[in-house]
């Protein structure tokens, strides 16, 4: 069954702001709600309250609506087993709809905290390990844990989760994807790139998985996917350029951008064009079933809409309205 859900972005909104659109998300019948997990935004013109704070205010307001970060790096600024003991409790307000999305993170966020940004096979080497203690830690027994990296000591968490919390690890290029089947619970990427590339994504981590003994078909895939509609459309791009040019610009995921403005100057290359070109920027209901389609055919089951227009809640009840229906009967089985 296809999932659609609604990008809460921290980088752009004060949490309690964001906080009245997810429980308005949750209330027109969203799936799901991701959340970005950062120390610092994207631009010096946006906000970066604490997501896991953010998190345990809206799961006890909201009912249905399942609650992801997307994505929390538990390898530098955080220690695995404190995300352990966070995505755990988490789980008590929202059972059967807390999941944990997990990549190896940017600068911007770990080397401006803490001041250390390893090589990009360290960072996946200390994931690796990462996963481990949280997962060990999850079944509320003691963990004692000698890795190379991390070191636990009868570690337990007396408030273990719940239900169970599915590891969802970010993936934006095939190589990772292995990664991804092999360690995780589903796999989450970002659009806007060419099909071929998706494909060899989606390739590799279904590979991945049958290695390690899982079956692809039943781990989620999660995408998300840059869109505007039933609103100023020039003013959504606007938005996008003032609070995410910077995501736009590769290096930022590799390279040691560290600052707001860093990233900011690196984004200004980025006109809106480039945004239009990665999203759906439309008025019309059938672009949107289109553009989406497209993504589920390559293999996504749940994806989720970044909307950084002027006024969110009129999006998510629009798009929750005219779009969302029409995704769904298309695929209904």
């Amino acid at each position: 069954m296809v999932q659609l859900g609604w990008k809460a972005g921290p980088e752009q909104y004060p949490p309690v702001e964001l906080m009245e659109y997810a429980v308005s998300a949750d209330k027109a019948g969203y799936d799901w709600i991701d959340v970005s997990d950062h120390f610092h935004p994207w631009s010096e013109a946006g906000q970066s309250p604490f997501t896991w704070t953010w998190l345990g205010a809206v799961a006890p307001q909201t009912e249905r609506i399942k609650l992801s970060t997307g994505v929390t790096c538990p390898i530098l600024r955080y220690h695995p087993s404190i995300i352990a003991q966070a995505a755990a409790t988490v789980s008590h307000f929202a059972p059967n709809r807390t999941g944990l999305g997990l990549g190896t993170g940017e600068a911007l966020n770990e080397f401006a905290a803490i001041g250390e940004w390893p090589s990009y096979a360290e960072r996946r080497d200390r994931l690796a390990e990462s996963i481990e203690i949280i997962r060990g830690l999850w079944t509320g027994e003691e963990l004692s844990y000698e890795g190379k990296y991390y070191k636990t000591r009868k570690a337990k968490l007396y408030t273990p989760p719940t239900s169970p919390i599915p590891i969802i690890i970010s993936s934006l290029v095939p190589h990772s994807a292995q990664f991804a089947g092999h360690y995780g619970d589903g796999i989450w990427s970002v659009g806007g790139k060419k099909p071929d590339l998706y494909k060899e994504i989606i390739g590799n981590f279904e590979e991945s998985a049958r290695k390690a003994g899982k079956d692809p078909s039943k781990m989620v895939r999660i995408i998300e996917l840059n869109v505007a509609y039933g609103q100023d459309i020039d003013a959504a791009v606007q938005a996008n350029l003032k609070y995410w040019a910077g995501t736009y610009i590769p290096a930022l995921f590799d390279q040691n951008i560290y600052t707001p403005t860093m990233s900011q100057e690196n984004g200004e290359v980025v006109g809106a064009d480039t945004v239009k070109s990665t999203g759906c920027f439309s008025t019309s209901i059938d672009d949107h079933v289109q553009f989406a389609q497209q993504y589920i055919d390559m293999g996504f089951d749940c994806l989720i809409f970044h909307n950084a227009g002027p006024d969110q809640k009129a999006f998510i009840n629009a798009y929750a309205r005219d779009v969302l229906p029409r995704i769904r009967a298309k695929n209904a089985r």
